[in-house]
Formats: C-alpha cells, structure tokens, sequence
C-alpha cells in the first residue's frame, strides 16, 4: 500500500524571530513618537520586515501595540518560594522591574491613555494583558492553600471576586508608586506593602 500524499502547508511558517523583531520595533517607535505618530509603515522599517509581513500578522496597530506590551508581562512568574510573604514579594519585584523600564513606561502610559478613549482597545488590553496576569495571583493563592496559610476556597464565584481584588490591588498599588509617582519600589516598600497584604489575605473576617 502507496504511502499517502503529504499535503503541502497553506502559506508560509510564521517566523518567531521576526515577531519578536516587530514586538520589539513597535515599543521602540512608541517610546520614540508617542501613539499619534506610531505607524505600521515605520514599525515595519524598523523591524526589517516588509508591510505586507506586518499587516498579515497584525492588521491594525491597536492589535499590534497590546501584544507589544502583552508580551513583556508573559515573563512575569509567580514562583512557589515556600511562603506567601516571599511568593508576594518576588511578584511584585519582578512587576516593578518591569515597569522600571523606559520602554515599558511608554507603551504603558500610551496604552492606557489611547484606551481611555477606545472602548474596543480597552477591551482588548483586558483580555490580552489583564485577564492572562490574575493567572499569577490563581498560582501564588493556590501555593498558599497547599501550605495552609490560606483557607481553602468554598465559593467559586468568592474566589473569582478575591482574585479579582488582590490583582487589583497589586497592580494598582505598584503602578501608581512606579508611573504615577515616579518613585522606586525599594526593598522597604515592597516589604511593608507584602505586610499590608498578608494582614488583608489571612484576616480571619475574609476582608479580601
């Protein structure tokens, strides 16, 4: 019996170099220019990729500028380090970091200026950037409930809500101390905000 005919690949491979070379071109040019002059044309320029390539990928800058900024916080990791408080601190250590960094404060404050303004961006920076992080808090809570410094979760729809909360208040709280305020999350800072948490996490009231 003949071997079956292999079927031939519609279009062409999608090349991870090249993604990576735009993502990074995209922050670039937004540090540069601001939301108002980023173009597809100049991204594509500086990447070394032609237009078509770009457009294929990402058909409107809006699409291409979230998974620009997406991207950086996929690195974030939540790692089991034995305890809340070192779990809580590492988080938000790596989210300052982050955050610390020129190119990542512009596509921020771009981002979240143009969103303001674009229902349909703001929904996307939901459900690519926000919604995907609060897997952090679902591990870093999972973690502490294996070591029984958290009560176990009885309500599914509490949970989500504390989920909710806890991201808020991290993200928030780190955000506004690094863009807003323009000061630095030192050691003292980070270690007395994971206080201020953990008292909220374990009150026994459930105030989280």
């Amino acid at each position: 019996m003949s071997e079956p005919a292999t079927l031939p690949r519609k279009g062409r491979p999608r090349s991870a170099d090249a993604d990576r070379a735009i993502l990074d071109a995209t922050r670039s040019a937004l540090a540069e220019l601001g939301w108002g002059g980023l173009t597809m044309g100049d991204v594509a320029v500086r990447a070394g990729v032609a237009k078509t390539t770009l457009y294929r990928r990402w058909p409107s800058k809006n699409e291409l500028v979230v998974d620009a900024v997406a991207v950086l916080f996929d690195e974030l990791e939540m790692a089991d380090l034995g305890s809340l408080r070192a779990d809580i601190e590492a988080v938000v250590r790596q989210f300052a970091a982050l955050l610390a960094l020129p190119e990542s404060q512009a596509a921020l404050l771009a981002l979240f200026a143009e969103a303001s303004r674009d229902p349909a961006l703001r929904r996307r920076v939901r459900e690519a950037i926000i919604d995907p992080q609060k897997r952090l808090v679902h591990q870093g809570r999972a973690a502490a409930q294996a070591r029984g410094e958290l009560s176990a979760d009885t309500d599914p729809e509490d949970a989500r809500e504390t989920v909710d909360v806890i991201f808020d208040t991290i993200a928030g709280a780190v955000e506004h101390r690094i863009l807003v305020s323009g000061e630095c999350a030192s050691a003292a800072w980070i270690s007395r905000f994971a206080t201020l948490m953990l008292a909220a996490l374990q009150n026994p009231a459930g105030s989280v």
